[in-house]
């Protein structure tokens, strides 16, 4: 429908009280065409708002933030010693960290088409006294559409006239349906599942439930602890080296050293200090974590989740679906006097529909299974009727005659039987408050009914969720429940799976909650739970959240690791940062220990390159005071850079073990353990650098080579030294790291050796300063293993 085409002149709106008018009342004409349209140009259409930027300019942006700008500088840098190889190297990883922001930013955008695909395209409205389809997008507050039977309510609506069952859980979470007459209000996005009612439209596009959700994906967003490690580093180095570089240069002008010196030094010296392969090295250990956990069913959709795994310390896990199995099912019979469980069944099952989409009527058949026990043939059957709530059927008896069988809600049936018994009542009551939906069933003649059994029925835990929660509990990592199913239903699975706990207060997050506040936090919206992560967050914590449906989505994108289950909606998929590409929870412990054992090959990374950029650029100001003159030159410099960044990288394929706890970066400590380790290094440079100037009288040339030496047989010591949290002989290092160690060591010495690039050394001074260097790795490891454990490096 377009407005200028279906204006009605003359056209005037009823109130809205008009649509609220009782059944009995005549239909209500409905909107005029002419004032619908008023009302869509004033409030804009029944959609989502698309506020996504163009990709050219969102892909440009990421070139612009601190740590590509520490990879632009080293790309100009190299750029101008005329090293184009080297620099368009370091472009490719520019641009591989840029692509990997730039997919993971498509993600939300993902969640957000994926949730606009949920909303219903068309609805029948009645305008002008008439029933029109018009697109979904058209509707406005106070129109009168119909929803019936497999259709999706299009906007936020309040029923004034028929019965339907609405199936609300992708918004909500409730596990069973809901029986919804005149007066109730639904969002749009639920699914009728069995009836036709008339509704009154209350809210639209954004400010419906579900525009609020979209909203809420949108604007959610945390910076991952990798993006903040990254950062804090470059941080910490750029300070720390920066002003070790203004010393160097410095000095070389008090030594009055010539610009064309000068200007190479200070080449060299920013190229020592800049970590060029950092945010690479971390994408890259991520990888290889998300590449285990893809062989036992994780599929990562966030690299960044893999590491956030190792820092989780609480779980916001969804009921339905998540810890539930998402499917009714018959939970207890309890049968009556004269009847047992099957007869109950039976009887129920008769009284059931077959097929359709009513769950309960599903799980009562699923659970008598296809022999009935009763010799019957079915003469008539009447589906549930939400103005009467039982459902009948007319069977022939074995011993002839017909039988009259009714299910239904315990209240209408015990009313309609010659005598319920107490102890019926009783039990009713008690599966009620224990939070079960119970049906009771009678038999016999029409006038004779008598109760036959009752049944409760529930959405049951998966079979490893208890396992799960326990598991968690022995790495470290509380779990609790947000879901929007009632509190009653929410405690009983809460208990089953282990979640021992209060159950927070209905009336919203409290403020200041935290993960040990409560176990369970029942009756939540998406925003609620969306609210809760953030609080936790806010409280310190490292929050993950599980879900399965569109009523998680703001959450599971808020959350550091988004994990969605198998069978999570797409909503749930593309927001979520994991998804468990396999039935059950599993998965959620190998993410978080692998996400250990990444987090640890990470964190023996980031104190590496630590130590070699301090140790570097204080090695070229003991140089030059040694000397008078630069100790490195910029190639020289770049060869250390290639060679050592291999060996580096390799370390994200180190043998490792996991922590027992959650991991959590700590900076400052890394700083004080890199600039404690670089201290030793340089002290074994220096010591030896002395002893070729002093003993050897090695000239400029020569002194420069063993420099070159010294800083990567030096690199190596630290490299095993801080690679074990324990003595250095604690465990083996992987075939990659030693591969790339012998390589390393090779090409340093024959370079050296050959004169390759740089003057000549004696091959007895290149074995001499090797064997130097592994005395000294041994004799730093003393010193580590007390230091480590002090500043909780573990």
């Amino acid at each position: 429908m377009h407005c200028a085409d279906s204006a009605t002149p003359g056209g005037t709106s009823p109130p809205l009280a008009a649509a609220a008018a009782s059944a009995t009342a005549p239909l209500p004409d409905g909107l005029a065409s002419d004032e619908a349209c008023r009302r869509l140009q004033s409030m804009g259409p029944n959609a989502t708002p698309d506020t996504t930027a163009r990709p050219m300019r969102r892909a440009l942006g990421k070139l612009w933030a601190p740590v590509p700008w520490m990879l632009e500088a080293a790309v100009a840098l190299q750029l101008v010693l005329g090293k184009f190889s080297e620099a368009a190297i370091i472009a490719a990883l520019l641009v591989f960290n840029a692509a990997l922001s730039f997919i993971q930013e498509n993600r939300a955008h993902a969640t957000l088409a994926a949730l606009r695909s949920r909303l219903a395209l068309t609805a029948s409205v009645r305008r002008d006294g008439i029933w029109k389809s018009v697109p979904a997008a058209e509707l406005v507050p106070g129109d009168l559409v119909k929803i019936s039977l497999g259709g999706v309510v299009a906007a936020d609506v309040r029923l004034i006239d028929g019965e339907v069952l609405l199936d609300q859980s992708m918004l909500t979470g409730e596990s069973i349906p809901i029986e919804a007459g005149p007066g109730v209000h639904t969002f749009a996005g639920a699914l009728v599942r069995r009836g036709e009612a008339l509704a009154q439209v209350t809210a639209t596009g954004a400010r419906t439930q579900f525009g609020r959700t979209a909203e809420l994906v949108r604007t959610a967003h945390v910076v991952s602890s990798q993006q903040k490690a990254v950062l804090h580093v470059v941080r910490n180095l750029a300070i720390c080296n920066g002003a070790l570089i203004v010393v160097l240069v410095s000095y070389a002008h008090f030594l009055a050293l010539p610009v064309d010196e000068i200007i190479p030094l200070l080449l060299t010296a920013v190229l020592a200090s800049i970590p060029v392969a950092l945010p690479a090295t971390f994408t890259l250990a991520s990888a290889l974590g998300a590449r285990v956990l893809a062989k036992v069913g994780v599929l990562s959709t966030r690299l960044s989740a893999v590491d956030e795994a190792a820092s989780m310390d609480t779980l916001c896990a969804d009921k339905t679906g998540t810890l539930t199995e998402n499917e009714l099912a018959v939970t207890t019979v309890r049968p009556l006097p004269g009847f047992d469980v099957p007869h109950v069944l039976a009887l129920a099952a008769l009284a059931s529909s077959d097929g359709g989409q009513d769950p309960v009527d599903a799980a009562v058949r699923k659970a008598a299974g296809a022999t009935t026990g009763i010799a019957t043939q079915l003469l008539k059957f009447v589906p549930f009727d939400p103005a009467t709530k039982i459902c009948q059927a007319t069977v022939s008896a074995a011993a002839g005659g017909t039988q009259h069988i009714i299910k239904g809600a315990y209240l209408v049936v015990a009313g309609l039987v010659r005598a319920a018994p107490t102890a019926a009542a009783a039990a009713a009551a008690e599966l009620e408050g224990q939070g079960f939906r119970v049906l009771a069933v009678a038999t016999g003649n029409e006038g004779a009914l008598q109760l036959a059994g009752l049944i409760a029925l529930s959405d049951p835990p998966r079979a490893d969720s208890a396992a799960l929660v326990r598991e968690l509990h022995g790495l470290g990592v509380r779990t609790v429940m947000a879901t929007g199913d009632a509190p009653a239903t929410a405690a009983i699975v809460a208990r089953a799976v282990g979640l021992d706990g209060p159950v927070c207060p209905p009336g919203g997050i409290p403020q200041g909650v935290r993960p040990e506040s409560f176990a369970v936090f029942a009756g939540v919206l998406p925003e609620d739970k969306y609210k809760l992560v953030k609080a936790f967050q806010e409280a310190g914590h490292v929050v993950g959240m599980c879900g399965d449906g569109a009523n998680d989505a703001p959450a599971l994108r808020q959350a550091q690791i988004g994990i969605a289950v198998s069978t999570a909606t797409d909503v749930a998929k593309s927001a979520a940062g994991m998804v468990l590409t396999e039935p059950g929870l599993a998965g959620i412990v190998a993410a978080v220990k692998e996400g250990r054992l990444t987090y640890q090959r990470i964190l023996t990374y980031t104190l590496n390159s630590i130590t070699k950029k301090i140790v570097q650029v204080l090695f070229l100001t003991v140089g030059l005071v040694i000397t008078g003159h630069a100790i490195l030159t910029p190639l020289l410099m770049v060869l250390i850079m290639v060679t050592g960044d291999f060996l580096g990288m390799s370390l994200t394929t180190d043998n490792v073990r996991a922590s027992t706890q959650p991991n959590a970066w700590r900076i400052g400590s890394l700083t004080i353990a890199g600039l404690a380790m670089g201290i030793g290094e340089l002290l074994f440079c220096t010591s030896v650098l002395l002893f070729g100037a002093d003993r050897m009288r090695f000239d400029t040339g020569a002194l420069r080579t063993l420099a070159f030496v010294l800083i990567v047989f030096g690199n190596q010591a630290t490299t095993y030294t801080n690679r074990e949290r324990r003595r250095i002989w604690s465990s083996f290092p992987s075939m990659w790291v030693i591969i790339s160690s012998v390589g390393d060591l090779l090409i340093a010495s024959v370079l050296a050796i050959a004169g390759i690039a740089m003057t000549a050394l004696p091959a007895a001074m290149v074995a001499g300063a090797l064997v130097a260097a592994m005395v000294f790795a041994v004799l730093l490891d003393f010193i580590k293993v007390p230091l480590f454990r002090r500043l909780r490096i573990a």
